[in-house]
C-alpha cells in the first residue's frame, strides 16, 4: 500500500463546499449567521433534544455545562478515569475536583461501581450529598460514552436524581447513538442527563474541522448557555456584561459544514458498522486478537474500533504492533492514559479502578474513516496476522 492508511478523518463529499460558499458570498462569516442557528435546530431534530446552543468545541460545552450546573470551587466531580482529558480539565476550570471511577466491558464509566460509591462512600445531608472521605459536595457526575458506546444509565440516572447530582453526558463521540433496551429506549446519547455535549472535531463521526454542542431540555439552562457563550451580553448595543462570559460560539462557516454533514450522518454510521462488522469477522480467526464488542442495549454510531491483544498467545504487544503497522504505513492509536494517573490529577481520589489499567494495556485503535476503502481493511488485517 502505496499511501497512509490514516486513524480518522473525515469525509468532504456532500454540500459543504456550496454551504460555505454562501457564507462567504453573502459575508456572514462570523458567530452571527443563519448558518449556526439551522445547525442547532437541525441537531435538535436529530437528536430529539428540546434545545441545542453550539460552541466552539467540545470542551467549551462541558466548561459552559459545568457552571450552568451550579458547581461551585471545591465541589467534587465523579468522572471515569479512561477518557480523553477533556472534561478533567473542565473540572479544573471551574475550580472543581474528579473523583475517577474505573470502566466497564464497553470502555464506558463502570456504572455499577458509581452506584457502590454513591451508596457506600457518601452521604446525603440538606439536599446534597457530600464525600465521606473529604467532606466535599459532589455536585454532578460526567459519565462518557465512549468511542459512541453508550453508558448504561437505568440505574445510575434515578439515584443521581434522589441524591441532587446533576448529570452531564458527555456525548461527544457518541452522536447517532442510541438506546434500543432499557429505561431509556429510542433516546438519543445526550438527552437523558441535565446536559449533553458533542464535538465536532476533525476526528469525530461528522465534524465541523471544530466546534462542539450543548443539549438540555431545559430552557432555562438553554438561554444561560446561550448568553454565556456571547460574552454574556446584556446590553449589545451599550456593552454591559454583568457577569463573566466566555467567546464560545461557533462561527456561521463552521456551523454551514455541520449542517452539510449532518445530512451525511445516517449513511456514515452504515459504512461505519459495515467496517466494523468486515474487522470483526476476519479479527476472530487471528488468535491472540479480538475486536471489542458494542453494547446490546444500543445502536452504536461505531466511531472507533477498538483491536484488544491477548499478549500471552498474540506475537506482538502493543507497542510492537503500533511499530509494525507503522512501517507498513498504517496509522494506530492507543487508547488514553489513565487520567487517575496523570501528573496534574494523580492526587485526586480514585475508586476501584482495575478493568481500566487492562484495558489500556491490551487496547490498540485501528483505522476506521468513513473513507476507507475494502482494500484498505483487508490490508490492515492482512498486517495484523
Amino acid at each position: 500500500m502505496s499511501k497512509l492508511i490514516p486513524l480518522s478523518v473525515p469525509s468532504i463529499k456532500g454540500n459543504e463546499w456550496k454551504y460555505v460558499k454562501e457564507c462567504l458570498d453573502t459575508e456572514w462569516v462570523s458567530s452571527a449567521g443563519r448558518y449556526v442557528n439551522l445547525f442547532e435546530e437541525k441537531i435538535v431534530e436529530y437528536t430529539g433534544a428540546k434545545y441545542a446552543v453550539a460552541t466552539v468545541n467540545g470542551t467549551a460545552a462541558l466548561h459552559i455545562a459545568l457552571i450552568i450546573a451550579g458547581v461551585k470551587a471545591d465541589d467534587e466531580i465523579i468522572v471515569p478515569s479512561l477518557t480523553f482529558i477533556a472534561p478533567i480539565n473542565a473540572i479544573k476550570y471551574v475550580n472543581a475536583n474528579p473523583i475517577f471511577i474505573d470502566s466497564d466491558e464497553f470502555y464506558n464509566i463502570d456504572s455499577e461501581k458509581t452506584i457502590e460509591f454513591i451508596r457506600n462512600e457518601t452521604f446525603f445531608k440538606d439536599d446534597f450529598t457530600f464525600n465521606k472521605k473529604t467532606g466535599k459536595r459532589i455536585s454532578v457526575i460526567i459519565p462518557v460514552h465512549i468511542f459512541g458506546n453508550a453508558v448504561w444509565l437505568d440505574e445510575l440516572v434515578p439515584l443521581c436524581r434522589e441524591r441532587n447530582i446533576r448529570i452531564i453526558e458527555d456525548s461527544t463521540e457518541s452522536l447517532g447513538t442510541r438506546y434500543t433496551k432499557g429505561n431509556f429506549s429510542g433516546k438519543h446519547t445526550g438527552t437523558i442527563g441535565d446536559f449533553g455535549t458533542i464535538s465536532f472535531n476533525g476526528n469525530k463521526i461528522i465534524t465541523t474541522g471544530g466546534g462542539g454542542m450543548i443539549l438540555t431540555d431545559n430552557i432555562v439552562y438553554a438561554n444561560k448557555a446561550k448568553y454565556l457563550t456571547t460574552q454574556a451580553k446584556d446590553d449589545e448595543v451599550r456593552y454591559i456584561h454583568n457577569e463573566v462570559g466566555y467567546n464560545y460560539r461557533m462561527i456561521n462557516v463552521l456551523a454551514a459544514i455541520g449542517v452539510a454533514q449532518l445530512e451525511r450522518l445516517d449513511e456514515y454510521i452504515e459504512i461505519k458498522k459495515e467496517n466494523y462488522l468486515t474487522y470483526k469477522d476476519a479479527i476472530k480467526n487471528i488468535n491472540g486478537l479480538t475486536l471489542a464488542n458494542v453494547p446490546d442495549y444500543a445502536n452504536s454510531n461505531y466511531w472507533m474500533y477498538g483491536l484488544q491483544l491477548e499478549e500471552r498467545i498474540y506475537p506482538f504487544d502493543k507497542e510492537g504492533l503500533m511499530e509494525k503497522l507503522s512501517c507498513n504505513k498504517i496509522q494506530s492509536r492507543p487508547i488514553w492514559y489513565p487520567n487517575h494517573l496523570q501528573k496534574p490529577f494523580v492526587d485526586c481520589q480514585n475508586y476501584k479502578i482495575e478493568n481500566t489499567l487492562m484495558l489500556v494495556k491490551k487496547t490498540l485503535n485501528i483505522p476506521c474513516s468513513v473513507n476507507i476503502i475494502k482494500d484498505e481493511i483487508d490490508f490492515v488485517i492482512e498486517n495484523l496476522m
